[in-house]
């Protein structure tokens, strides 16, 4: 229980960081962070297949990705423009306001110790493809048409003719 506590410590204080970071590649290499400790909590559930998607996903591509935009942005020419006070405020009024739903959620949840249940094959591949293709058949099928429609939407966006309208 105590690898659970640090890990979760490491995960805030370097979601914190991405978020204070004034250097965005910094920010990019804290979420990088991020998604490792996120990932360190998917091995204390018991869910390998989601730690090894995690990394190979989040950190290893969309990461990497981000960071390349980000280095071929020209940040010096592009800085943005100091926030106004009623920004502040409203950034902070929304987050007070997440934080109190989050912990009217959360205060009914128990940490305690898994019982008498416990199945070390729960987050294994074969466990999640018999979840997703018996019990949520259609979810998962309506999830991979939105995918579909927005990839071509996508490729038709990129294709478009240079004297076409924009939309």
């Amino acid at each position: 229980m105590q690898y659970w506590y640090f890990l979760t410590a490491l995960t805030l204080i370097s979601a914190l960081m991405v978020v204070l970071s004034k250097n965005p590649i910094h920010s990019v290499l804290y979420l990088v962070f991020t998604f490792f400790c996120i990932s360190g909590h998917y091995v204390l559930l018991n869910a390998q297949f989601l730690m090894a998607v995690n990394i190979i996903v989040y950190a290893g591509a969309i990461m990497v990705l981000f960071l390349f935009v980000i280095m071929m942005l020209d940040l010096r020419r592009n800085a943005p423009e100091s926030k106004s006070t009623l920004t502040k405020i409203a950034g902070v009024v929304t987050g007070g306001t997440l934080l109190v739903i989050f912990i009217a959620g959360t205060k009914n949840m128990s940490l305690g110790e898994v019982g008498n249940s416990y199945n070390s094959q729960t987050g294994m591949v074969e466990n999640l493809g018999q979840l997703l293709y018996k019990g949520y058949l259609l979810p998962f099928e309506l999830v991979s048409i939105l995918f579909f429609v927005a990839m071509v939407g996508a490729v038709m966006l990129g294709k478009r003719e240079a004297g076409e309208r924009n939309f």
